[in-house]
C-alpha cells in the first residue's frame, strides 16, 4: 500500500511539474478561492513557471556584481531603507555560512529588478498562495490542521532565515521552502487588504482593515494565512526585513 501511494505522489508530480535548467518548475494553473473574496467564486490562475527554491545570497551576490546600483553602498534610498543587505559584511561580501540560505534585507523594488534581470518577475499573490497551498502529496491541503500546525510552528521558529534552502522536502509540484524560512514578497504583495483589487469591485473594503479584517475571511481557522496577509499589508515598497526574502515566477510563452 505504501508503495502505491509513493507510486501515486511521483505521478503527480510528473503530471504537475516540468523541471526546467534554470530551476523553475511549471505550474499547471487551476483556480482556487482565496482568503479574501467571494466565497462562492474561485480565483482562476493560469499556467506559469516559478522557482523552485528561493534566492540565496549567492545568487544575489550574482546580481549585484552585475549592476552595482543594486550594491548596498550604492543602492538609493527610495528603493531600500537603511536594513538593506546589513547582514552583509560589505557590498560584495556576507558571511560565507549564509551561502545557501536564502537571501533577506532586500526590498521589493531590488527583488523586483533582480526577477527582471534574470527575464522573470515576482510571483502575483495568487499565484504564491496557490502553490503555497499545497503540501508534499496534496494540491491543496489547507483542510488539514497538521499542515497549517506545521506551518504556523515554523513562523515561530527563530532565525530560520539562516537555514539552507531546499533542504526540506518540496511540496507536490517540487517546489521547497515556500513556509519555513523566509517571508516572500509577491508582485502585488499590498492589493488584497490595503488597496482594494477586482474581487471588491475595486473599492477598498474597510472592513478588512486590522482585526476587522477576519470578518471578510473565507477560512476562519487558517492562521497561517491570516498572517501572511496582515504581513503583507504592514509592508513597503522600500522595506527590507530579517525575515524576508523572495523568489521569481514566468509566464508561459
Amino acid at each position: 500500500m505504501k508503495n502505491w501511494a509513493i507510486t501515486g505522489v511521483f505521478l503527480l508530480l510528473a503530471l504537475n511539474a516540468i523541471s526546467q535548467d534554470n530551476g523553475m518548475v511549471k505550474i499547471k494553473g487551476g483556480n482556487y478561492i482565496p482568503l479574501y473574496g467571494n466565497p462562492n467564486e474561485k480565483v482562476q490562475v493560469e499556467a506559469f513557471y516559478i522557482d523552485a527554491l528561493p534566492v540565496t545570497h549567492e545568487d544575489y551576490l550574482q546580481f549585484v556584481k552585475q549592476f552595482p546600483e543594486w550594491r548596498k553602498s550604492q543602492v538609493k534610498g527610495l528603493f531600500a531603507d537603511k536594513r538593506y543587505l546589513e547582514i552583509w559584511n560589505s557590498d560584495l561580501t556576507y558571511p560565507g555560512a549564509l551561502k545557501n540560505s536564502p537571501v533577506n534585507q532586500v526590498s521589493w523594488f531590488a527583488a523586483k529588478a533582480y526577477c527582471s534581470c534574470q527575464g522573470k518577475r515576482l510571483p502575483t499573490v495568487d499565484e504564491w498562495e496557490f502553490v503555497a497551498m499545497a503540501n508534499e502529496v496534496k494540491e491543496d491541503a489547507r483542510g488539514d490542521s497538521l499542515y497549517n500546525l506545521a506551518i504556523l510552528r515554523s513562523y515561530e521558529t527563530p532565525k530560520t532565515y539562516l537555514l539552507s534552502v531546499g533542504s526540506k522536502p518540496s511540496n507536490v509540484y517540487g517546489v521547497h521552502d515556500l513556509h519555513g524560512l523566509v517571508w516572500e514578497w509577491t508582485l502585488d504583495f499590498n492589493s488584497i487588504i490595503i488597496t482594494g483589487e477586482s474581487r471588491n469591485n475595486g473599492n477598498t473594503d474597510k472592513g478588512l482593515f486590522c482585526a476587522s479584517g477576519a470578518l471578510g475571511a473565507n477560512d476562519l481557522m487558517n492562521y497561517a494565512a491570516f498572517m501572511r496577509y496582515a504581513m503583507r499589508s504592514s509592508l513597503k515598497a522600500r522595506y527590507s526585513m530579517t525575515n524576508l526574502g523572495f523568489r521569481c515566477a514566468k509566464d508561459l510563452k
